[in-house]
């Protein structure tokens, strides 16, 4: 997938309960500190081209240079997570880049025949997941990451490098700033 879509830079779980799956990526394996935001509600979200209202937890944190993102769907809206919830699964759901060339990838995969499966905006960073049938497992995500979201991003990996294990769940964009 990075000769097409770009590197993969994070990993996306969906759970059923956000907390206690953060309980144990903290606990069992020592991944933090973690953004949590407890409300997330993305505009002009798409599902398979309809548009849909949902709400969910999110939070991020880093494994290196891996992000891992918790969500946890907070409403019944439509959506790829409520999807792969109702197909009875838990765990690793999709894969993401952040490539810098967002639209360019987006237009090839549609001349190609690929389709959308939801989309959407968190703040100014756009994301789209794609429809890739030759893969019946995880979803592949990309994000037009905006330049805040960036530099938290890059503030998350970085508070994760020499993380001491206190203050493991922080609630605000600006501690990782």
């Amino acid at each position: 997938m990075s000769r097409h879509f770009g590197g993969i830079t994070q990993n996306g779980y969906v759970v059923r309960d956000i907390e206690a799956a953060l309980r144990k990526w903290i606990d069992v394996l020592g991944v933090g500190p973690w953004l949590y935001m407890e409300s997330v509600r993305p505009r002009d979200f798409l599902y398979k081209g309809q548009p849909a209202e949902p709400e969910m937890s999110i939070a991020l944190g880093n494994s290196g240079d891996l992000q891992i993102e918790l969500i946890q769907i907070r409403n019944d809206a439509p959506t790829a997570y409520k999807d792969f919830l109702d197909a009875g699964h838990e765990g690793l759901q999709h894969v993401s880049s952040w490539p810098s060339n967002y639209d360019e990838i987006l237009a090839r995969h549609a001349a190609a025949g690929g389709r959308v499966y939801q989309s959407g905006k968190i703040g100014h960073t756009r994301f789209s997941y794609l429809l890739t049938e030759f893969h019946t497992g995880t979803v592949f995500e990309m994000s037009d990451l905006d330049p805040r979201t960036k530099q938290v991003f890059a503030g998350i990996r970085r508070h994760a490098q020499n993380w001491d294990g206190k203050n493991p769940i922080r609630t605000s964009w600006e501690a990782f700033v």
